[in-house]
């Protein structure tokens, strides 16, 4: 009969008790069905840990040795699928050290040496979620450059842009494009500085006040690449505050929504332009569907369940904040929650983020070395509708302002002229030379330059406006940040 406590599924941490948990609050406490996913970080952890263990002069090096052995065959049973979890022992550490334990024996049990649980899923969760910003980080810079490729094509092609969603004045499709381009920028920004909060080392905080054994904290830290950029180690500083501390779970959530939000902005308009009312662009059929009853149905289901997946990353940023709301200090076990939540928030955004570059930018073809699929712009259609909505009328009242005209004048100046326009059903530059002067004597001829969409668009040239010129350069701007990233 096994002499190890790790085995016994009556007492699975300690032998102060005197009965088995009920099988109902076995399923109702554990978390290794969902926790498991957090083993390398938890083997990286524990090989740091014994080395330092073993530098201090707290493991011998037969021990470490060992443990380290043991942990390399463990992390490899659990990528081959060959490693049992078992419901008894709570959690991936349990799981991992009593399994180090069976390989190992008594060098298994002096892994756990100078740490708890706390600590140590807590560097497990900043261990994995660390990586896994980093990856979100690439996936942001990959759709700002699927963003940055539709546009380089489409600077001179004139889309409605809108507020209040009335036409208000002619932009180039590149400019409006790069607006979210800006928006993904901020969020890698963000994503970074969470990175760089969520890198600091729990580790050696213990339950929560610290321990008796002379660990080299710092030693673990930089083991563990957990170094700000001089290298220097980043640790914990309150061991109360190191194992109860979920702000980076919170903070990463926040600034995911906050990607979801704009995932979910750009998916809108998708939606909206793919309509046959507005008809400016098309998307490849593989992100579309049909309907069960509806034959001639092209449906933007992508862009519609991002839209709605927004929704179940922002409610895991809710539930991460209620489940900090009233803790005392130090761990609870209210932070069991904090795992669901999070792994979810971070695939559903892994998983977005792929496919709207794709969706965006289309695939890369190694055979005709081009990108296939992608967004179809339909330029012709943008410019038409642009033409209807009296885009231009902004530009004569600025005409009529460098005239000498008080900018309130020039104002219902224009106000009358489209008036007349809309009874006419024509457009502010299909006005006659005499009719438009009818409303200010002082429009002369080259009133019509102003009067047209490139002309409205081409004048826009302070920086960040939506002059061609000005798009050109943002792209470059863009395209020599995102190669030096």
């Amino acid at each position: 009969m096994s002499t190890n406590p790790l085995d016994n599924k009556a007492q699975a941490w300690s032998a102060l008790f005197t009965e088995p948990m009920s099988e109902l609050v076995q399923r109702y406490t554990s978390s290794v069905f969902f926790d498991h996913r957090l083993y390398k970080a938890d083997i990286q952890g524990s090989l740091a840990h014994a080395q330092m263990l073993y530098s201090v002069g707290i493991l011998s090096q037969a021990d470490w040795q060992a443990i380290e052995k043991g942990l390399l065959q463990i992390r490899q049973e659990i990528d081959s699928g060959q490693f049992e979890w078992k419901l008894a022992l709570e959690d991936v550490h349990l799981n991992i050290e009593a399994r180090l334990t069976q390989l190992i024996g008594d060098a298994g049990k002096r892994l756990h040496t100078g740490r708890s649980r706390n600590d140590q899923v807590a560097t497990d969760v900043r261990l994995w979620l660390r990586d896994e910003t980093q990856e979100i980080i690439e996936l942001l810079q990959a759709l700002q450059r699927a963003l940055l490729s539709v546009a380089e094509q489409h600077v001179d092609v004139i889309l409605p842009g809108m507020t209040h969603l009335q036409v208000a004045q002619p932009v180039s499709f590149a400019h409006h494009l790069l607006a979210y381009l800006e928006m993904f920028s901020r969020d890698e920004q963000r994503m970074r500085e969470v990175k760089q909060r969520t890198n600091t080392l729990p580790l050696g905080a213990a339950a929560l006040a610290g321990t008796s054994y002379p660990l080299d904290r710092a030693q673990v830290a930089k083991l563990l690449g957990m170094v700000n950029e001089q290298g220097e180690p980043q640790i914990c500083q309150n061991s109360l505050d190191a194992v109860s501390d979920r702000d980076f779970a919170i903070e990463f959530t926040s600034a995911a929504s906050l990607v979801m939000i704009h995932i979910s902005r750009l998916s809108e308009e998708l939606i909206l332009w793919m309509s046959q009312n507005f008809a400016f662009i098309e998307l490849a059929d593989r992100f579309t569907t049909g309907s069960s009853i509806m034959p001639q149905k092209k449906n933007p289901d992508v862009p519609e369940l991002a839209r709605g997946k927004t929704g179940r990353v922002v409610g895991h940023l809710m539930g991460l904040l209620m489940l900090m709301k009233s803790q005392p200090l130090a761990y609870n076990k209210d932070n069991q929650e904090d795992k669901e939540p999070l792994f979810d928030t971070v695939d559903t955004l892994k998983d977005t983020l792929r496919i709207f570059s794709e969706m965006i930018a289309g695939e890369w073809d190694e055979k005709t070395q081009s990108r296939l699929g992608g967004l179809k712009v339909k330029a012709e259609r943008m410019k038409q509708a642009t033409l209807k909505g009296y885009a231009t009328a902004t530009d004569l009242a600025d005409y009529l302002v460098k005239k000498g005209l008080p900018f309130r004048d020039a104002h219902e100046c224009v106000a009358h002229a489209v008036k007349e326009s809309m009874a006419m059903g024509v457009d502010l530059s299909a006005l006659s030379l005499e009719k438009l002067q009818s409303f200010n004597s002082s429009i002369e001829s080259d009133v019509f330059e102003v009067l047209s969409l490139e002309g409205s668009m081409n004048a826009r040239t302070t920086l960040g406006g939506t002059a061609p010129e000005q798009v050109r350069a943002q792209i470059h701007r863009h395209t020599k940040r995102l190669t030096l990233a």
